[in-house]
């Protein structure tokens, strides 16, 4: 078992879940000595700056979070989606919780993704105030969160292919190109992408994200599955996410095919594609 604080988007538990990490137990906790910013880069430029803490010399500043009690199989999971030697370094800390100082460990923005003119996405952002109310932390530093100034991102249009003949992918033929990923029935080759999206190439190669992505709207519920996708059942909100991530995908990567729907869902309903291999049950 290890402790780990969470105080960004992890500091909800919903995001945790979302994440594959399933904590044993968990508390209000505070990292006194620091400050909460905003400013390492996000992988694509529409989400803005993600949660990042740094020294402070101030007084009285201090960092609000959730300290989580984790199984050590959680530790490969978390470290995956925190990009853990690429994007964020682990490090030890000592925080404060019930009047005891806890040994733990968080995560660091590593200085390549430092960013200090980023400003967190609306969706972020919500999910951390979200978090800080369902763990009823100061509500001081809640209002700071409410304040919070957020990214303006583009306003996309309607994703579009471009024109010309192309493949068509199952999840087989998709998997036997590690440089290939899928969103939304749209296949792109990363093998060219700027060098901040290496970690990427082997988290999204020969993979679907759809439903990756999709468990980190702010209005997840954690129990989304493929059947909103066959059945046609995305709300507004979900289609509007998928969608700047498409031209975000397309601006980062190139548009290589299209992935056959129809014959992915029939091999995960038929129970070909083992439990807690393919990122739609992770």
């Amino acid at each position: 078992m290890f402790s780990y604080f969470g105080f960004g988007s992890n500091l909800n538990i919903t995001s945790l879940l979302a994440k594959g990490v399933e904590p044993l137990a968990s508390r209000r906790a505070i990292l006194p000595g620091w400050r909460l910013r905003f400013n390492v880069q996000h992988f694509f430029l529409h989400e803005g700056g993600v949660g990042n803490i740094e020294h402070s010399e101030v007084p009285g500043d201090r960092v609000l979070g959730m300290l989580y009690d984790c199984p050590d199989e959680a530790l490969a999971p978390l470290d995956a989606m925190e990009a853990y030697g690429y994007g964020y370094d682990r490090i030890n800390i000592e925080v404060e919780t019930d009047g005891e100082c806890i040994p733990a460990f968080t995560y660091v923005g590593m200085p390549e993704f430092i960013n200090d003119d980023c400003l967190p996405s609306r969706r972020y952002l919500n999910i951390m105030i979200d978090g800080a109310h369902r763990a009823d932390l100061d509500p001081d530093y809640v209002q700071q969160l409410e304040m919070q100034p957020v990214h303006q991102p583009d306003d996309y249009p309607p994703f579009t292919p471009p024109p010309g003949d192309y493949p068509i992918f199952d999840l087989a033929s998709l998997a036997q190109h590690p440089m290939y990923t899928a969103l939304c029935d749209a296949v792109f080759d990363m093998s060219e992408a700027r060098p901040l999206h290496e970690f990427l190439k082997s988290f999204f190669g020969g993979r679907d994200m759809t439903l990756f992505h999709l468990k980190r709207l702010d209005s997840n519920e954690v129990n989304e599955s493929m059947d909103i996708i066959r059945n046609g059942h995305l709300n507004e909100a979900q289609l509007c996410y998928l969608n700047g991530y498409l031209n975000e995908y397309a601006r980062e990567y190139r548009y290589v095919g299209r992935l056959d729907y129809k014959h992915v869902i029939k091999e995960y309903n038929n129970g070909s594609i083992p439990p807690g291999t393919c990122p739609w049950n992770p």
